[in-house]
């Protein structure tokens, strides 16, 4: 089964984490967002990655080459982002047979993922609780065929979102060139609706999925990801450090006298924790990162080369590569009316569904001594603080 994963998506609404690397490439626990895609379809039983790349194209190329886990990686460039069915008519040439089309940033169990190949022609779904606000599939009554995709019905036809997995057959890249929408986009369920008229597709139910658009999904696919990690220790742990649970401490990695860490969590190669440090609850440092003297870090993502050197508090949070936390910076994390913290996406304020849910803080940011972060706050790329200062809005 070729398998085409879709990479080439700045992700808009993931800024500014994405300010110098695609949505995809965002790490989760130990790997790129988009290779825990690549790894359910190798296990699944992939026989050819073809990765459909766009913005910040390079990174994706660099990460993969030319194979990953044993199985060939081409890659096929989409100019624009003009929809899924564009992306995906990107690879037509390099198309010869059946084949899958799995998202970049969503990650799939891999045992669905190998039934929904084993199923083909297939597409994946999701029970939800509020089908209304998805693309919901209609099946026939025995459930076992797929009649249609209605988007948003206000009388959803079942309870089964459609999850943007799909396994087609080969006639379906002769089917690849659709009609633009009215979105001015070019839609692959446009290409599943030719699927449905011409052949009987499987209704394939996801164990579990999680579609990572936005910073707090970033976090919870940290959550998933980690929290399935075994305890490994090939770094180097000097002292009386402790490591509690599921701690992977991977090679080139220091963790110095004073320092707890309780898993699950992870520390990659080139990170430096400590001394006195106290690391928890489901949290990735990043490569060449440094956590210093009296920092707790709590459920966060720090990416490469990020520094909370001395006496700060950080959780819930994710803290993009290459930031500075000035000595004595706090991150409040909990909304003292008990409500969900709220997010400004694209210029809307949303809710993240989290009680607990702390910063978002872009490249090379750096903050002055003594800064506290509001919950919910996003600092821009490069943002800086002021000595003292409290900030309750984003910059």
């Amino acid at each position: 089964m070729q398998t085409v994963i879709l990479a080439a998506g700045e992700g808009t609404r993931m800024r500014p984490l994405t300010e110098t690397v695609p949505k995809p490439m965002l790490p989760v626990a130990d790997r790129p967002l988009c290779a825990h895609t690549a790894e359910a379809a190798v296990e699944a039983g992939a026989s050819e990655l073809l990765f459909v790349v766009g913005y910040e194209a390079d990174a994706v190329r660099e990460f993969f080459a030319d194979e990953y886990r044993g199985v060939p990686v081409s890659f096929a460039v989409q100019r624009e982002q003009r929809g899924t069915a564009d992306a995906v008519r990107a690879a037509k040439d390099r198309l010869d047979g059946p084949f899958a089309v799995l998202n970049g940033d969503n990650i799939y169990d891999p045992e669905s993922v190998a039934e929904l190949f084993g199923a083909a022609p297939s597409i994946a779904a999701i029970e939800v609780e509020t089908p209304e606000d998805y693309g919901v599939l209609s099946t026939d009554a025995a459930g076992d065929r797929v009649t249609g995709i209605v988007e948003k019905p206000d009388e959803p036809p079942s309870t089964l979102a459609n999850a943007g997995a799909y396994a087609f057959p080969e006639a379906a890249i002769g089917w690849l060139d659709v009609d633009e929408s009215e979105r001015g986009e070019y839609e692959i369920t446009d290409v599943v609706a030719k699927t449905i008229e011409a052949e009987a597709v499987t209704p394939v139910t996801l164990t579990r999925w999680l579609d990572v658009g936005r910073p707090w999904e970033l976090l919870a696919a940290n959550e998933w990801q980690i929290g399935e990690l075994e305890r490994r220790v090939d770094g180097e742990v000097r002292g009386d450090a402790e490591l509690r649970g599921d701690v992977v401490i991977e090679a080139g990695a220091t963790v110095e006298p004073g320092v707890v860490i309780e898993g699950p969590a992870i520390v990659r190669s080139g990170a430096d924790i400590g001394p006195n440090a106290y690391v928890r609850g489901a949290t990735l440092v990043g490569e060449d990162c440094h956590v210093g003297h009296g920092v707790e870090i709590k459920n966060s993502v720090l990416m490469t080369g990020t520094n909370v050197p001395h006496l700060s508090y950080v959780g819930d949070s994710l803290l993009g590569p290459n930031v500075n936390f000035g000595a004595g910076t706090q991150v409040a994390n909990l909304r003292h009316d008990g409500e969900s913290v709220e997010q400004t996406v694209k210029g809307e304020r949303v809710s993240t569904g989290r009680r607990k849910y702390g910063v978002v803080v872009g490249p090379g940011a750096k903050t002055a001594i003594n800064t506290s972060l509001a919950p919910g706050i996003v600092l821009s790329a490069n943002a800086r603080t002021t000595p003292g200062e409290s900030v309750s809005r984003d910059r």
